[in-house]
């Protein structure tokens, strides 16, 4: 399979595709981050969703800013955080420049109750409707209910709940207006409730959780994501939030048909 499917009306790029020491981690010489291979080169986790004129951002990594410049994103209307560990929330400072291209108006985080009380914390300077000088960042946060729909000007985005540990992560199920292409992004969770598979059904795209082959007690194995995937039925899926361990070409050819790793800087369109 290609890096791109013939475009329709979304698009989604994979801007980073690591867990939270990224890859390469610091002071490790193994072999997958020692590699040339630039597929092992993971940032922390977010993806950017495309819809006509509208962008959504999901998560704010540390390399934000980067992964904006080498992903050429210029635009984002809205940013849904799935949960609050760092390595998805510590980059939104730099939302500081899409402040700008909004002429000050400051940019709609959709989130649960307790991420945008971290969001607060951690940026109390932000959280407002406008920033407080001149290319300051401004947040305006809005609740998201655990199980919810949310309308937008592009199509619906359905919310359901996904376990990390002693933390709930945001399970999220785009379907685009137009089109009615489905896109299903399930991140950072131990496992799918029957429930999210069902929500997930029909989607033209999956994304999933796969860390590593070991078992791990917050997130789900390469082996528990091909399950999940085989459940969904997607007509693919990719794997996001993978480890130093997983090395991209050799893991991906042992995946079965229709699932693949994702790699920083994929770009799908439906």
């Amino acid at each position: 399979m290609g890096n791109e499917l013939p475009f329709l009306s979304m698009e989604i790029v994979f801007m980073g595709t690591g867990t939270s020491h990224g890859v390469p981690m610091i002071g490790c010489d193994c072999n997958i981050c020692t590699s040339d291979n630039p597929k092992n080169r993971r940032t922390r986790t977010s993806i950017h969703v495309r819809m006509g004129n509208h962008a959504v951002q999901v998560d704010i990594s540390p390399e934000f800013r980067l992964q904006c410049i080498a992903h050429e994103v210029d635009h984002i209307d809205w940013v849904v955080l799935t949960h609050a560990h760092a390595d998805h929330v510590a980059g939104m400072d730099d939302l500081r420049r899409f402040v700008d291209f909004r002429e000050g108006g400051g940019v709609p985080v959709y989130a649960f109750d307790e991420v945008l009380e971290r969001i607060r914390l951690m940026y109390p300077y932000a959280v407002r409707d406008r920033p407080e000088f001149r290319g300051y960042p401004a947040f305006i946060p809005h609740s998201v209910d655990r199980h919810s729909t949310l309308e937008f000007p592009w199509g619906t985005l359905e919310t359901t709940v996904l376990p990390h540990g002693r933390f709930e992560v945001m399970g999220l199920v785009f379907t685009e207006a137009s089109s009615g292409k489905k896109f299903t992004y399930y991140t950072d969770c131990k496992s799918v409730s029957e429930e999210a598979r069902e929500l997930a059904r029909d989607s033209d795209l999956v994304v999933l959780d796969g860390l590593r082959h070991d078992p791990h007690p917050t997130h789900m194995s390469i082996e528990e994501a091909v399950e999940v995937a085989n459940s969904i039925g997607a007509p693919q899926t990719y794997l996001i939030h993978m480890t130093h361990h997983v090395d991209h070409d050799e893991v991906d050819l042992q995946l079965p048909d229709r699932v693949n790793l994702s790699f920083d800087g994929l770009k799908v369109r439906l």
